[in-house]
């Protein structure tokens, strides 16, 4: 948890309009270092245009804020190095590129340097190559991707790693607050305790994690705090045990009211 000293992450009031159509009306929530937030409705709720709102994707009212200072206009580049990063619903690589090469390629902005340091320090540019490169495949082995798939091509790997690897890529050289579009999709049996085992271990090591996702049982395994959203507003925020109890969401979402 942030220690009493502010959510790593908080919306206040947010809301997207697409001509006629209210996408996101007022939703507010929080998600603070070390916790999980999970986000879940029906299709068509809001939960991607949430998305697209925190990280000023489309056009939108309301506010944002990154520990504690406001970044509601700042541009989606520079929220991720600012560290708000996001991983979309699809994978996401360099598909000419290796598995290490990708994590390599988004470690640039820790390894990086100009031209002119390189023309004029080729040796320690070597040594820095080197040096983004074990960075690259330790940081791939911390994210569930064995190193014998690091020389093969992304779309030469197993579709559980595929999705590994969007993570690790969205995370890229360090993060504050990491949101996660739908992680589960697609995965099932030993893919999924990984991708369990790799949410816990981030929450434990104090990141700030916001997940869409349509699977219930890993959502309410993992998650602190819930916010459920029915047509583009919240209709419910609390505990997993709390969401689970409430009669409106197992009549809105859920689809039995009890």
């Amino acid at each position: 948890m942030s220690g009493g000293l502010g959510p790593v992450l908080r919306v206040e009031g947010l809301g997207v309009t697409y001509g006629a159509l209210v996408a996101l009306d007022a939703v507010t929530w929080s998600v603070d270092a070390g916790e999980i937030l999970g986000i879940i409705g029906p299709n068509g709720a809001g939960k991607s245009s949430c998305y697209d709102a925190v990280t000023h994707l489309v056009t939108r009212r309301g506010r944002v804020f990154l520990n504690g200072e406001e970044v509601t206009d700042t541009a989606p580049h520079l929220l991720a190095e600012r560290g708000l990063k996001r991983a979309f619903q699809q994978n996401a690589f360099f598909h000419e590129l290796t598995v290490l090469e990708n994590m390599v390629t988004v470690l640039q902005d820790r390894y990086g340097t100009g031209l002119l340091a390189t023309a004029l320090l080729p040796f320690t540019q070597v040594r820095r190559r080197a040096d983004a490169v074990e960075d690259a495949r330790q940081r791939l082995v911390r994210f569930g991707i064995p190193e014998a798939y690091h020389d093969l091509k992304p779309t030469n790997i197993p579709y559980g790693i595929q999705r590994m690897l969007s993570i690790a890529l969205a995370y890229g050289s360090g993060a504050k607050a990491l949101m996660l579009d739908e992680p589960a999709a697609g995965l099932g049996g030993a893919d999924m305790t990984h991708l369990i085992n790799l949410l816990i271990s981030l929450k434990k090591e104090g990141l700030a994690v916001v997940v869409i996702e349509h699977h219930m049982d890993l959502i309410m395994s993992v998650a602190d705090q819930i916010v459920v959203l029915e047509q583009g507003r919240l209709l419910a925020t609390g505990t997993p045990h709390h969401i689970q109890s409430d009669p409106r969401v197992l009549e809105a979402y859920l689809g039995r009211a009890q």
